[in-house]
């Protein structure tokens, strides 16, 4: 112990405690001089606002703040490509030169989706599948065919595209669909003179329907009324399957000018070789002669032009005829 505490005593000890203090001192600021030149303390950067701009932007403004990036990058269907929609650390954030950002953007090539089965479906379920898979709907355009709004053919860009074509995400897509008139055309039935029922029996059978039914005022009883003008009439010629016609009901059908009318009888022309009398109105016609005599009178009668009398001298010019055809 004495050897100990002679030992501290010695000016060897005070020389080395002294050197080891002051190498400890001098490690000490060694460190912490260090340490401050590589943390850069009292040192920092307010973080820029790059959320927003398109990804080229973004990195420029991080370049001149002294700042390093890293990209990732997520698909949005609606969103611009290349924009940046996350930054970390955000915007003001106090960070040191060479301190790295963490960036979001909008994948500028979209990635690519197998296109779903579509056809045959209505718009509805067609519309809904296509968000399901990250496609819009296009232009829409519609075609004669019996089915209506169902999805008859897609095209993608301009072409027909198939079930399981890789298409990238977002792609527009244009439909096809059916107008529910019919692809077939037929020949249009003619309704003038028929009754109401009869006329929906007709139109059944070439596959059409009734339109709008329209009454003339004079119709008391729908049971007797008949058909006096339909649209489209038979001059149209063709249309197609599924069309309606519009039909208006009259007491009367109109006369046809050539051929026989619908439901009625053709009236014959008068003989120029043969008078007409036309009784009067409240009697009937009266005959004179039997029907033998008559037909004598009319074969020895000479050709003379046709008179017209009135009601009141027809039996006096019936005299004189046949006072003529005897040769008095």
């Amino acid at each position: 112990m004495s050897k100990v505490v002679q030992y501290l005593q010695t000016p060897t000890f005070r020389k080395n405690l002294i050197a080891a203090v002051i190498a400890i001192v001098c490690l000490f600021l060694f460190v912490y001089i260090g340490l401050k030149i590589y943390t850069k303390h009292d040192e920092s950067i307010a973080v820029p606002k790059v959320k927003g701009l398109h990804i080229s932007a973004a990195i420029q403004a991080l370049e001149e703040a002294g700042l390093e990036y890293q990209i990732d990058s997520v698909y949005q269907m609606d969103a611009k490509p290349g924009m940046v929609i996350e930054q970390d650390p955000e915007q003001g954030f106090h960070v040191k030169s060479g301190r790295t950002i963490y960036l979001t953007i909008i994948t500028q090539v979209a990635p690519e989706v197998a296109f779903p089965n579509i056809k045959d479906k209505t718009l509805i379920e067609a519309t809904a599948i296509l968000k399901n898979h990250n496609l819009r709907i296009g232009d829409t355009s519609y075609v004669a065919d019996i089915a209506r709004d169902i999805v008859l053919d897609a095209q993608f860009a301009g072409q027909s595209i198939r079930n399981g074509r890789m298409i990238p995400k977002g792609s527009r897509i244009d439909l096809v669909l059916g107008n529910g008139l019919g692809a077939n055309e037929v020949e249009i039935p003619n309704l003038v003179g028929l009754p109401l029922n009869e006329a929906k029996f007709a139109l059944s059978g070439a596959g059409l329907g009734l339109g709008t039914v329209t009454y003339d005022p004079s119709v008391t009883d729908t049971a007797t009324a008949v058909i006096s003008v339909q649209s489209p009439g038979i001059e149209k010629g063709l249309t197609s399957l599924g069309a309606k016609i519009d039909v208006t009901l009259s007491l009367t059908a109109p006369t046809a000018t050539t051929g026989a009318p619908a439901g009625g009888t053709t009236t014959p022309k008068p003989q120029a070789n043969q008078t007409q009398v036309t009784p009067p109105a409240a009697k009937p016609p009266v005959q004179s002669k039997p029907a033998a005599q008559a037909k004598s009178n009319t074969t020895n009668t000479p050709a003379a032009k046709p008179t017209t009398t009135n009601p009141a001298a027809g039996q006096k010019k019936e005299k004189e005829n046949k006072g003529n055809s005897l040769g008095f």
